[in-house]
């Protein structure tokens, strides 16, 4: 396939400086159109980043672009009402997480999707960042092997702090209005404290959620919340113990996420960096002690300057051209909103 044609659907904050930053120096793509309801805006991003074509809606740029996949960033509490028009096309879709606001949404959209007949990757950055991609083929083969033993625990930190880290300090804004758009109607099955809370922690911690999954390697059950809000436990199909940790404390110039996974004769961890940040990746430590005499040892392998989102944009053209998998499914998200639903109703009891 010659160079990809990308059209991406909203330019705001994360649409430049999370998303087209990073694809329009990607050698394998061009993006040639831009929608965005802020015409201003959109003819500055265009201007700047070399978008040959700007559009007001969606509706336009589809009518009169050909293009090889979509990159839309916009709040996911309109995604119910935007993305099947899109996933319609068939057209290679990408989006930031989560897949929805709700589960009803969520599954309107793999309806979607299903019919439209492409395929639809939801932005999970954490699992292109090179350190979880270096950590999750130690654990398949550790889990293949059975070199180190069983798995028996992860374990996700997720101290709140700065996640921006300078990564929006060439944004372009704008400060004209938004025109009237329509939103998802929020979730039959929550009152509006409930939604709120469930709105707010699929915004936060849903990356966590879906990490989860992807150490595993298997899919799991929510089990316990506790009353502060901090502790999240989980039991995988295959009976292992996972925990994800919400801020039990927060830093205001940091950013210290992590994640450990204890096998029984050794250990992969990986501390990640804030999501916004540029040019370095995760690190990973490997600790390894096979007994009978063995000696044990401790690897950190050097891994290269590239960030998550930067990572995640060759991974998402490399899916279009049939040359990997989508990193993570819309089916797959989908759990991860049900995940959070029954976490929800475990700490609330609603």
């Amino acid at each position: 396939m010659a160079k990809i044609k990308l059209g991406f659907v909203g330019v705001g904050s994360m649409g430049q400086n999370a998303h087209l930053k990073n694809y329009v120096t990607i050698p394998d793509c061009e993006v040639v159109a831009i929608a965005e309801v802020r015409q201003g805006l959109a003819k500055r991003v265009a201007e700047k980043y070399h978008v040959p074509r700007i559009y007001k809606y969606h509706e336009e740029m589809l009518a009169n672009e050909k293009l090889d996949g979509i990159v839309s960033a916009q709040p996911f509490t309109r995604h119910g009402v935007l993305l099947p028009e899109l996933l319609k096309t068939g057209i290679p879709l990408m989006t930031e997480k989560p897949l929805a606001g709700s589960i009803e949404q969520g599954r309107k959209i793999v309806d979607a999707l299903e019919k439209g007949g492409g395929f639809y990757m939801v932005g999970y950055h954490k699992r292109s960042d090179p350190a979880t991609m270096y950590a999750k083929k130690v654990i398949d083969e550790w889990k293949q092997s059975g070199a180190m033993g069983a798995l028996k625990y992860v374990r996700i930190l997720m101290p709140a702090g700065d996640w921006v880290a300078e990564g929006f300090n060439d944004l372009l804004s704008s400060d004209e209005p938004y025109p009237a758009l329509e939103w998802d109607p929020p979730a039959s099955d929550m009152d509006k404290e409930t939604n709120d809370k469930y709105i707010s922690f699929v915004n936060y911690y849903i990356h966590q959620v879906n990490l989860m999954r992807h150490l595993l390697g298997e899919e799991y059950r929510v089990v316990y919340a506790d009353r502060s809000g901090v502790l999240l436990a989980v039991e995988s199909a295959g009976g292992v113990t996972g925990a994800i940790e919400m801020t039990p404390y927060r830093t205001t110039i940091d950013w210290r996420e992590s994640a450990l996974v204890a096998f029984e004769k050794g250990y992969v961890c990986v501390d990640l960096p804030a999501p916004l940040s540029s040019n370095r990746p995760g690190r990973v430590e490997v600790f390894e002690d096979p007994g009978s005499g063995v000696t044990p040892k401790t690897t950190t392998p050097s891994l290269p300057w590239i960030h998550a989102m930067r990572q995640q944009a060759f991974n998402f053209v490399a899916a279009v051209k049939g040359e990997r998998k989508p990193m993570c499914t819309a089916q797959e998200a989908l759990l991860d909103l049900e995940n959070a639903r029954e976490y929800i109703r475990l700490w609330t009891g609603k």
